[in-house]
Protein backbone atom coordinates (compact mmCIF):
# COMPACT_ATOMS: atom_id res chain seq x y z
CA UNK A 1 0.00 0.00 0.00
CA UNK A 2 1.36 3.45 -0.86
CA UNK A 3 0.03 5.02 2.34
CA UNK A 4 -0.71 3.30 5.60
CA UNK A 5 -4.42 2.85 6.29
CA UNK A 6 -5.59 1.77 9.73
CA UNK A 7 -8.74 0.08 10.96
CA UNK A 8 -9.37 1.81 14.29
CA UNK A 9 -12.89 0.69 15.09
CA UNK A 10 -15.15 -2.25 14.29
CA UNK A 11 -18.60 -3.33 15.38
CA UNK A 12 -21.29 -5.85 14.59
CA UNK A 13 -24.57 -7.05 16.02
CA UNK A 14 -25.55 -10.69 16.56
CA UNK A 15 -26.82 -12.26 13.35
CA UNK A 16 -30.34 -13.69 13.30
CA UNK A 17 -32.70 -15.68 11.14
CA UNK A 18 -35.08 -13.66 8.93
CA UNK A 19 -38.04 -12.29 10.84
CA UNK A 20 -36.14 -12.05 14.12
CA UNK A 21 -34.16 -8.86 13.51
CA UNK A 22 -34.68 -5.13 13.68
CA UNK A 23 -35.26 -3.36 10.39
CA UNK A 24 -32.23 -2.71 8.19
CA UNK A 25 -31.87 0.96 9.19
CA UNK A 26 -31.80 0.19 12.92
CA UNK A 27 -29.32 -2.66 12.41
CA UNK A 28 -27.03 -0.45 10.34
CA UNK A 29 -27.21 2.37 12.87
CA UNK A 30 -26.36 0.00 15.75
CA UNK A 31 -23.34 -1.46 13.96
CA UNK A 32 -22.07 2.00 13.01
CA UNK A 33 -22.44 3.23 16.59
CA UNK A 34 -20.51 0.21 17.86
CA UNK A 35 -17.67 0.86 15.41
CA UNK A 36 -17.49 4.55 16.32
CA UNK A 37 -17.50 3.73 20.03
CA UNK A 38 -14.78 1.13 19.48
CA UNK A 39 -12.71 3.75 17.65
CA UNK A 40 -13.34 6.31 20.36
CA UNK A 41 -14.37 9.01 17.89
CA UNK A 42 -17.61 10.77 16.95
CA UNK A 43 -19.58 10.74 13.74
CA UNK A 44 -18.52 14.32 13.06
CA UNK A 45 -14.96 13.01 12.58
CA UNK A 46 -16.06 10.90 9.59
CA UNK A 47 -15.29 12.37 6.17
CA UNK A 48 -17.17 9.87 3.98
CA UNK A 49 -19.55 6.94 4.46
CA UNK A 50 -19.87 3.82 2.32
CA UNK A 51 -23.00 1.77 2.99
CA UNK A 52 -23.35 -1.73 1.58
CA UNK A 53 -26.61 -3.63 1.09
CA UNK A 54 -28.56 -5.55 -1.55
CA UNK A 55 -32.17 -5.89 -0.42
CA UNK A 56 -33.10 -2.27 0.29
CA UNK A 57 -34.12 0.78 -1.70
CA UNK A 58 -31.94 3.65 -2.86
CA UNK A 59 -30.39 5.78 -0.12
CA UNK A 60 -30.85 3.08 2.53
CA UNK A 61 -27.35 4.05 3.67
CA UNK A 62 -28.58 7.52 4.55
CA UNK A 63 -31.47 6.00 6.48
CA UNK A 64 -28.98 4.00 8.57
CA UNK A 65 -26.51 6.81 9.34
CA UNK A 66 -28.74 9.89 9.57
CA UNK A 67 -29.57 9.06 13.23
CA UNK A 68 -25.83 9.43 13.90
CA UNK A 69 -25.96 13.03 12.76
CA UNK A 70 -26.65 15.21 9.73
CA UNK A 71 -23.08 16.20 8.98
CA UNK A 72 -23.48 16.76 5.24
CA UNK A 73 -20.70 14.33 4.29
CA UNK A 74 -21.01 12.11 1.19
CA UNK A 75 -22.85 8.83 1.76
CA UNK A 76 -22.27 6.28 -1.02
CA UNK A 77 -24.59 3.31 -1.42
CA UNK A 78 -22.83 0.13 -2.61
CA UNK A 79 -24.30 -3.07 -4.11
CA UNK A 80 -21.86 -5.71 -5.38
CA UNK A 81 -23.67 -8.96 -4.73
CA UNK A 82 -22.20 -11.03 -1.87
CA UNK A 83 -18.97 -8.97 -1.97
CA UNK A 84 -20.90 -5.81 -1.09
CA UNK A 85 -19.55 -5.30 2.45
CA UNK A 86 -15.94 -5.67 1.44
CA UNK A 87 -16.53 -3.46 -1.60
CA UNK A 88 -17.69 -0.72 0.78
CA UNK A 89 -14.56 -1.31 2.84
CA UNK A 90 -12.41 -1.17 -0.32
CA UNK A 91 -13.85 2.22 -1.24
CA UNK A 92 -13.43 3.59 2.29
CA UNK A 93 -9.82 2.41 2.37
CA UNK A 94 -9.19 3.90 -1.07
CA UNK A 95 -10.63 7.27 -0.01
CA UNK A 96 -8.26 7.39 2.96
CA UNK A 97 -5.25 6.07 1.05
CA UNK A 98 -5.60 8.68 -1.70
CA UNK A 99 -5.96 11.49 0.83
CA UNK A 100 -9.55 12.33 -0.08
CA UNK A 101 -10.45 12.06 3.61
CA UNK A 102 -8.63 11.33 6.85
CA UNK A 103 -11.30 9.01 8.23
CA UNK A 104 -14.14 7.01 6.64
CA UNK A 105 -16.91 4.70 7.79
CA UNK A 106 -17.94 1.51 6.00
CA UNK A 107 -21.20 -0.06 7.16
CA UNK A 108 -23.04 -3.07 5.77
CA UNK A 109 -26.47 -4.42 6.60
CA UNK A 110 -29.09 -6.80 5.26
CA UNK A 111 -32.69 -7.59 6.16
CA UNK A 112 -33.26 -10.85 4.32
CA UNK A 113 -36.26 -13.08 3.71
CA UNK A 114 -36.40 -16.84 4.35
CA UNK A 115 -35.33 -19.27 1.64
CA UNK A 116 -32.76 -19.38 -1.11
CA UNK A 117 -31.78 -16.25 -3.04
CA UNK A 118 -34.15 -15.33 -5.82
CA UNK A 119 -34.71 -12.70 -8.49
CA UNK A 120 -36.63 -9.60 -7.42
CA UNK A 121 -37.19 -8.14 -10.90
CA UNK A 122 -38.70 -10.41 -13.54
CA UNK A 123 -39.36 -7.70 -16.13
CA UNK A 124 -35.71 -7.12 -17.15
CA UNK A 125 -32.50 -9.07 -17.82
CA UNK A 126 -30.79 -10.37 -14.69
CA UNK A 127 -27.16 -9.30 -14.29
CA UNK A 128 -26.13 -12.93 -13.69
CA UNK A 129 -27.88 -14.29 -16.76
CA UNK A 130 -24.68 -14.89 -18.69
CA UNK A 131 -23.09 -16.73 -15.75
CA UNK A 132 -26.10 -19.02 -15.37
CA UNK A 133 -26.33 -19.54 -19.12
CA UNK A 134 -22.71 -20.72 -19.09
CA UNK A 135 -23.50 -23.05 -16.20
CA UNK A 136 -26.42 -24.53 -18.12
CA UNK A 137 -24.20 -25.02 -21.16
CA UNK A 138 -21.64 -26.88 -19.03
CA UNK A 139 -23.86 -29.05 -16.84
CA UNK A 140 -27.52 -28.46 -17.63
CA UNK A 141 -30.15 -27.17 -15.23
CA UNK A 142 -32.14 -28.85 -12.49
CA UNK A 143 -35.45 -26.97 -12.00
CA UNK A 144 -35.94 -28.21 -8.44
CA UNK A 145 -32.46 -27.32 -7.18
CA UNK A 146 -31.48 -23.83 -5.92
CA UNK A 147 -29.55 -22.03 -8.69
CA UNK A 148 -26.64 -21.02 -6.46
CA UNK A 149 -26.32 -24.58 -5.15
CA UNK A 150 -26.07 -25.72 -8.77
CA UNK A 151 -23.21 -23.29 -9.36
CA UNK A 152 -21.15 -24.38 -6.38
CA UNK A 153 -22.28 -28.01 -6.49
CA UNK A 154 -21.13 -28.09 -10.09
CA UNK A 155 -17.75 -26.70 -9.06
CA UNK A 156 -17.53 -29.37 -6.33
CA UNK A 157 -18.27 -32.11 -8.85
CA UNK A 158 -15.70 -30.77 -11.32
CA UNK A 159 -13.05 -30.54 -8.60
CA UNK A 160 -13.90 -34.02 -7.31
CA UNK A 161 -13.75 -35.54 -10.79
CA UNK A 162 -10.29 -34.05 -11.27
CA UNK A 163 -8.80 -35.01 -7.91
CA UNK A 164 -10.95 -37.88 -6.65
CA UNK A 165 -12.28 -35.93 -3.66
CA UNK A 166 -14.59 -37.79 -1.28
CA UNK A 167 -18.04 -36.29 -0.56
CA UNK A 168 -17.25 -36.47 3.16
CA UNK A 169 -14.40 -34.00 2.69
CA UNK A 170 -16.91 -31.27 1.96
CA UNK A 171 -18.96 -32.31 4.97
CA UNK A 172 -15.89 -32.04 7.22
CA UNK A 173 -15.73 -28.33 6.39
CA UNK A 174 -19.24 -27.78 7.71
CA UNK A 175 -18.45 -29.82 10.81
CA UNK A 176 -15.52 -27.49 11.49
CA UNK A 177 -17.67 -24.41 10.91
CA UNK A 178 -20.15 -25.48 13.58
CA UNK A 179 -17.34 -26.31 16.01
CA UNK A 180 -15.84 -22.84 15.57
CA UNK A 181 -19.20 -21.07 15.77
CA UNK A 182 -19.88 -22.63 19.16
CA UNK A 183 -17.54 -19.97 20.58
CA UNK A 184 -19.11 -17.07 18.67
CA UNK A 185 -22.02 -15.26 20.38
CA UNK A 186 -22.75 -13.44 17.09
CA UNK A 187 -23.38 -16.64 15.08
CA UNK A 188 -26.79 -17.94 14.02
CA UNK A 189 -25.93 -21.65 14.29
CA UNK A 190 -23.89 -22.55 17.36
CA UNK A 191 -24.99 -26.13 17.95
CA UNK A 192 -22.50 -28.80 16.80
CA UNK A 193 -23.26 -31.13 13.92
CA UNK A 194 -21.70 -34.54 13.34
CA UNK A 195 -20.34 -35.50 9.95
CA UNK A 196 -23.12 -38.07 9.63
CA UNK A 197 -25.79 -35.44 10.31
CA UNK A 198 -24.28 -33.16 7.69
CA UNK A 199 -24.01 -35.86 5.03
CA UNK A 200 -27.52 -37.19 5.71
CA UNK A 201 -29.23 -33.79 5.52
CA UNK A 202 -31.31 -33.19 2.34
CA UNK A 203 -29.33 -32.97 -0.88
CA UNK A 204 -29.35 -29.59 -2.59
CA UNK A 205 -27.24 -30.44 -5.63
CA UNK A 206 -24.53 -33.02 -6.15
CA UNK A 207 -22.41 -33.42 -3.02
CA UNK A 208 -23.88 -30.26 -1.46
CA UNK A 209 -26.37 -30.99 1.32
CA UNK A 210 -28.51 -28.59 3.28
CA UNK A 211 -25.99 -28.30 6.12
CA UNK A 212 -23.29 -27.40 3.61
CA UNK A 213 -25.07 -24.20 2.58
CA UNK A 214 -25.09 -20.83 4.34
CA UNK A 215 -28.44 -19.68 5.75
CA UNK A 216 -30.31 -16.49 4.80
CA UNK A 217 -29.47 -14.09 7.61
CA UNK A 218 -30.17 -10.60 8.93
CA UNK A 219 -27.44 -8.49 10.50
CA UNK A 220 -25.05 -5.58 10.26
CA UNK A 221 -21.37 -4.76 10.76
CA UNK A 222 -19.16 -1.70 10.35
CA UNK A 223 -15.56 -0.52 10.32
CA UNK A 224 -13.84 2.84 10.75
CA UNK A 225 -10.66 3.36 8.72
CA UNK A 226 -8.27 6.29 8.91
CA UNK A 227 -4.84 7.56 7.98
CA UNK A 228 -1.84 6.98 10.21
CA UNK A 229 -1.71 10.71 10.90
CA UNK A 230 -5.34 10.69 12.09
CA UNK A 231 -4.65 7.70 14.34
CA UNK A 232 -1.63 9.42 15.84
CA UNK A 233 -3.50 12.68 16.39
CA UNK A 234 -6.25 10.87 18.29
CA UNK A 235 -3.86 8.52 20.16
CA UNK A 236 -5.39 5.45 18.52
CA UNK A 237 -2.33 3.60 17.21
CA UNK A 238 -2.33 1.06 20.04
CA UNK A 239 -5.69 -0.34 18.90
CA UNK A 240 -5.13 0.11 15.17
CA UNK A 241 -4.85 -2.77 12.73
CA UNK A 242 -3.15 -2.01 9.41
CA UNK A 243 -4.53 -2.87 5.99
CA UNK A 244 -1.31 -4.26 4.49
CA UNK A 245 -2.80 -5.08 1.11
CA UNK A 246 -6.15 -5.05 -0.63
CA UNK A 247 -7.32 -5.88 -4.13
CA UNK A 248 -10.65 -6.10 -5.88
CA UNK A 249 -11.12 -8.08 -9.07
CA UNK A 250 -13.93 -8.86 -11.46
CA UNK A 251 -14.16 -11.78 -13.87
CA UNK A 252 -11.16 -12.34 -16.11
CA UNK A 253 -10.75 -12.87 -19.87
CA UNK A 254 -11.60 -16.36 -21.05
CA UNK A 255 -14.37 -16.96 -18.50
CA UNK A 256 -16.87 -17.94 -21.21
CA UNK A 257 -14.37 -19.60 -23.55
CA UNK A 258 -13.94 -22.93 -21.78
CA UNK A 259 -16.24 -25.22 -19.76
CA UNK A 260 -14.83 -24.60 -16.29
CA UNK A 261 -17.18 -24.41 -13.31
CA UNK A 262 -14.36 -23.43 -10.93
CA UNK A 263 -13.82 -20.28 -12.96
CA UNK A 264 -17.58 -19.65 -13.12
CA UNK A 265 -17.72 -19.52 -9.30
CA UNK A 266 -14.76 -17.15 -8.98
CA UNK A 267 -11.60 -19.24 -8.59
CA UNK A 268 -9.70 -17.03 -11.04
CA UNK A 269 -10.92 -13.77 -9.49
CA UNK A 270 -9.85 -14.96 -6.04
CA UNK A 271 -6.41 -16.10 -7.18
CA UNK A 272 -5.78 -12.86 -9.05
CA UNK A 273 -6.80 -10.74 -6.04
CA UNK A 274 -4.82 -12.85 -3.57
CA UNK A 275 -1.67 -12.74 -5.69
CA UNK A 276 -1.91 -8.95 -5.89
CA UNK A 277 -2.38 -8.66 -2.12
CA UNK A 278 0.58 -10.90 -1.25
CA UNK A 279 2.71 -8.84 -3.62
CA UNK A 280 1.54 -5.53 -2.11
CA UNK A 281 2.16 -6.66 1.44
CA UNK A 282 5.36 -8.60 0.84
CA UNK A 283 3.77 -11.50 2.70
CA UNK A 284 3.77 -15.19 1.74
CA UNK A 285 0.63 -17.33 2.12
CA UNK A 286 2.55 -19.44 4.64
CA UNK A 287 2.76 -16.35 6.87
CA UNK A 288 -1.03 -16.15 7.27
CA UNK A 289 -2.25 -17.11 10.75
CA UNK A 290 -6.00 -16.70 10.41
CA UNK A 291 -8.43 -16.41 7.49
CA UNK A 292 -12.05 -15.42 7.09
CA UNK A 293 -13.05 -16.69 3.66
CA UNK A 294 -16.29 -16.83 1.70
CA UNK A 295 -17.75 -20.26 2.55
CA UNK A 296 -21.24 -19.72 1.12
CA UNK A 297 -21.08 -23.45 0.37
CA UNK A 298 -18.51 -25.96 1.60
CA UNK A 299 -17.36 -26.32 -2.01
CA UNK A 300 -16.25 -22.72 -2.13
CA UNK A 301 -14.20 -23.06 1.04
CA UNK A 302 -12.45 -26.11 -0.37
CA UNK A 303 -11.46 -24.52 -3.67
CA UNK A 304 -10.60 -21.23 -1.97
CA UNK A 305 -7.86 -22.94 0.06
CA UNK A 306 -6.08 -23.33 -3.26
CA UNK A 307 -7.03 -20.07 -4.99
CA UNK A 308 -5.74 -18.17 -1.94
CA UNK A 309 -2.49 -20.15 -1.92
CA UNK A 310 -3.07 -21.71 1.50
CA UNK A 311 -2.33 -25.17 0.07
CA UNK A 312 -1.07 -26.31 -3.37
CA UNK A 313 -3.51 -27.18 -6.15
CA UNK A 314 -5.01 -30.62 -5.72
CA UNK A 315 -4.10 -30.86 -2.03
CA UNK A 316 -7.20 -29.34 -0.42
CA UNK A 317 -8.64 -32.72 0.60
CA UNK A 318 -5.52 -33.66 2.55
CA UNK A 319 -5.49 -30.16 4.03
CA UNK A 320 -8.97 -30.81 5.43
CA UNK A 321 -8.37 -34.31 6.79
CA UNK A 322 -5.03 -33.26 8.35
CA UNK A 323 -7.02 -30.49 10.10
CA UNK A 324 -4.59 -27.88 8.82
CA UNK A 325 -7.60 -25.54 8.52
CA UNK A 326 -8.31 -25.29 12.26
CA UNK A 327 -6.68 -24.68 15.63
CA UNK A 328 -3.42 -26.58 15.91
CA UNK A 329 -3.04 -26.76 12.12
CA UNK A 330 -1.30 -24.54 9.58
CA UNK A 331 -3.92 -21.76 9.50
CA UNK A 332 -7.23 -21.24 11.30
CA UNK A 333 -9.95 -20.78 8.67
CA UNK A 334 -13.20 -19.07 9.65
CA UNK A 335 -12.82 -18.99 13.44
CA UNK A 336 -16.14 -17.09 13.46
CA UNK A 337 -17.94 -20.10 12.03
CA UNK A 338 -17.96 -18.48 8.61
CA UNK A 339 -20.97 -17.91 6.42
CA UNK A 340 -21.99 -21.54 6.98
CA UNK A 341 -22.60 -21.08 10.71
CA UNK A 342 -22.24 -17.39 11.59
CA UNK A 343 -24.62 -16.53 8.76
CA UNK A 344 -24.56 -14.52 5.54
CA UNK A 345 -26.43 -11.18 5.63
CA UNK A 346 -25.16 -10.25 2.18
CA UNK A 347 -24.32 -6.58 2.63
CA UNK A 348 -22.82 -7.12 6.08
CA UNK A 349 -20.71 -10.21 5.45
CA UNK A 350 -17.51 -8.51 4.28
CA UNK A 351 -17.52 -6.12 7.22
CA UNK A 352 -18.30 -8.95 9.65
CA UNK A 353 -15.23 -10.75 8.33
CA UNK A 354 -13.20 -7.56 8.87
CA UNK A 355 -14.53 -7.23 12.41
CA UNK A 356 -13.58 -10.82 13.31
CA UNK A 357 -10.06 -10.42 11.96
CA UNK A 358 -9.49 -7.12 13.75
CA UNK A 359 -10.54 -8.80 17.00
CA UNK A 360 -8.17 -11.69 16.24
CA UNK A 361 -5.21 -9.38 15.63
CA UNK A 362 -5.98 -7.37 18.75
CA UNK A 363 -6.13 -10.60 20.76
CA UNK A 364 -9.70 -9.95 21.90
CA UNK A 365 -11.54 -12.80 20.16
CA UNK A 366 -12.03 -14.65 23.45
CA UNK A 367 -12.88 -18.34 22.97
CA UNK A 368 -12.10 -18.10 19.25
CA UNK A 369 -8.69 -16.50 19.69
CA UNK A 370 -5.91 -17.70 17.41
CA UNK A 371 -2.66 -17.68 19.37
CA UNK A 372 -0.15 -14.98 18.42
CA UNK A 373 -2.04 -13.95 15.28
CA UNK A 374 -0.02 -11.41 13.28
CA UNK A 375 -1.29 -11.72 9.69
CA UNK A 376 -4.95 -12.14 8.78
CA UNK A 377 -6.50 -12.67 5.35
CA UNK A 378 -10.05 -11.86 4.23
CA UNK A 379 -11.76 -13.23 1.10
CA UNK A 380 -15.24 -12.03 0.06
CA UNK A 381 -16.79 -13.16 -3.22
CA UNK A 382 -19.78 -12.11 -5.29
CA UNK A 383 -20.88 -14.08 -8.35
CA UNK A 384 -21.37 -12.03 -11.45
CA UNK A 385 -18.83 -10.89 -10.28
CA UNK A 386 -16.54 -9.33 -7.73
CA UNK A 387 -13.91 -10.56 -5.32
CA UNK A 388 -12.17 -8.56 -2.61
CA UNK A 389 -9.13 -9.91 -0.76
CA UNK A 390 -7.67 -7.96 2.16
CA UNK A 391 -4.61 -8.62 4.28
CA UNK A 392 -4.43 -7.16 7.77
CA UNK A 393 -1.50 -6.99 10.19
CA UNK A 394 -0.28 -5.50 13.44
CA UNK A 395 2.74 -3.19 13.17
Amino acid sequence: MTHSVKVIGVGMIPFTKPGQSDTYDIMGEKAARLALADAGIEYKDIGQVYAGYIYADSCAGQAAVYPLGLSGVPVFNVNNNCATGSSALFLARQAVETGAVDCALAVGFEQMMPGMLGTLFDDRPGPGNKIFAEMVKIQGYEPKAPPTAQLFGGAAREYSDKYGTKPETFGKISEKARRHAANNPYAVFRDPLSLDEIMQSPELYGVITRYQSCPPTCGAAAAVVCSEAFAKKHSLLNQAVSIKGQAMTTDLPGLFDSPDMLQIVGYGMAKEAADKVYNQAGVDPSDIDVVELHDCFTANELISYESLGLTPEGSAEQFVWDEDNTYGGKVVVNPSGGLLSKGHPLGATGLAQCTELVWQLRGTAQGRQVSNARHALQHNLGIGGACVVTLYGRD
